[in-house]
């Protein structure tokens, strides 16, 4: 319902703005808007086919990993973790280890297989609900703001987004889409972290014990000393050591899923081909969606109401004296929060109009990998079991997005400007 009115809106601003400037004496701005619709329909098309070879490059290579035991071997690492965070699930509880495939799934990007494990999961913690009937309990908020936080670990569908985008611009195979990765990692881990220690605070869980504070302090530093280290470099610099890090990382998974699979004895090129088909349906699948909202942009931009719009808060931003280079990357987090089809749209807007290897291109790229759908989650997850009081859900869920959108203008600006 929200991305319907968003939508509606979109065409509806645009159209009013083009008859004022129609009647003010720009005879072509109707052609204008017109032209706009053909030519982002057919943009949405083109990024959608040359996606399609990506994803199912991707998928076909997750899916080999998931057959060679990786998701299993994940939540197996994260069971301790997970035991402080949901003291009201007893051990062995079948919940414990749908939670932990689903959050380990996310980590590895397969979203096909994370959503059904997280609505099992739901299920299995709705069985354990003491909560008056319809009342979300405590275990259930915390596993639900932590998927709303954005859990992954590589960014699939952002990178294969900006290779095709990066082809249809011309820069080539030697451009590297996975020069976000590290930058992503940094959102994510503090968009997570700002999530859980916000419900934590809400549901008064003891998170400073040695066992669960030590690890995540560790992490922390590792990743704040990261950025430390990039930010004394040349913006140029670090973005290269940034990429080829992301890079190095992702080949090294992809060799470890390959390797884990030969030791296991899986068929490993079935397993690729099963989860190449799975991508290329997933690319078609988005077509109508990426058209609509990409269309729905292009009227918008070819009124002149995104300049005004951003025109509008960027006076307000240099008015405290900020730098206002963070701007067009703004209405993709914004959307986040309501829509991934229409952030993914203003993405896509963002890496045509700048360029995918612009500032503000990567940090839209980074903002749209590191952050998941609030609403849209909410919705499916306590909508599966029945759920209509989300208690603190929603404000934790929201305040996490809001430290995640903060946190990828400031590590965009560390590392990418």
């Amino acid at each position: 319902m929200a991305l319907n009115r968003v939508w509606t809106a979109f065409f509806l601003v645009a159209f009013a703005t083009a008859v004022v400037r129609w009647l003010l004496g720009e005879a072509g701005i109707f052609q204008a808007l017109l032209a706009a619709m053909f030519d982002a329909a057919r943009s949405g098309f083109e990024i959608s086919l040359g996606l399609a070879g990506v994803m199912a490059l991707w998928l076909g290579l997750m899916r080999v990993g998931e057959r060679a035991g990786m998701v299993e071997l994940l939540a197996r690492l994260a069971g301790p973790l997970l035991a402080r965070l949901f003291p009201g699930v007893p051990p062995g509880h079948p919940a414990r280890g749908a939670m932990t495939l689903n959050i380990s799934a996310n980590l590895l990007g397969l979203d096909n297989a994370a959503t059904p494990l997280g609505l099992k999961a739901m299920r299995e913690l709705q069985a354990l609900n003491r909560e008056p009937e319809g009342t979300a309990s405590n275990a259930q908020i915390m596993f639900v703001v932590m998927n709303t936080a954005g859990l992954t670990l590589i960014p699939t569908s952002v990178i294969a987004i900006r290779q095709s985008v990066a082809l249809q611009q011309g820069l080539g195979a030697g451009f590297n889409a996975a020069d976000i990765f590290l930058p992503t990692l940094l959102v994510t881990f503090a968009s997570l972290l700002a999530g859980v220690l916000a419900v934590a605070w809400c549901q008064r869980l003891p998170l400073w014990r040695a066992r669960l504070a030590v690890p995540v302090l560790a992490v922390g530093g590792l990743l704040a000393a990261a950025v430390a280290l990039l930010a004394q470099l040349p913006a140029e610099r670090a973005a290269r050591i940034a990429g080829t890090t992301g890079a190095a990382v992702i080949l090294g998974v992809v060799a470890l899923f390959l390797v884990a699979g030969a030791w296991r004895r899986v068929n490993a090129y079935d397993a690729f081909v099963e989860g190449a088909k799975e991508g290329f349906g997933v690319a078609i699948q988005i077509v109508p969606y990426l058209i609509a909202i990409l269309v729905a942009i292009g009227v918008f931009r070819a009124a002149g109401c995104m300049d005004a719009l951003l025109g509008a808060i960027g006076a307000g931003v240099a008015a405290l004296g900020w730098d206002t280079g963070f701007l067009p990357a703004l209405p993709v987090g914004l959307m986040k929060v309501l829509s991934g089809a229409g952030a993914r749209g203003l993405m896509i807007d963002v890496l045509q109009t700048h360029g995918v290897d612009s500032f503000a291109g990567r940090l839209a790229a980074i903002v749209q990998g590191s952050t998941e759908t609030t609403f849209y989650v909410l919705a499916v997850y306590f909508g599966s079991v029945g759920v209509k009081h989300s208690r603190h859900a929603l404000g934790c869920a929201l305040f996490a997005d809001a430290v995640g959108l903060v946190a990828a203008i400031g590590v965009g600006y560390a590392l990418l400007r």
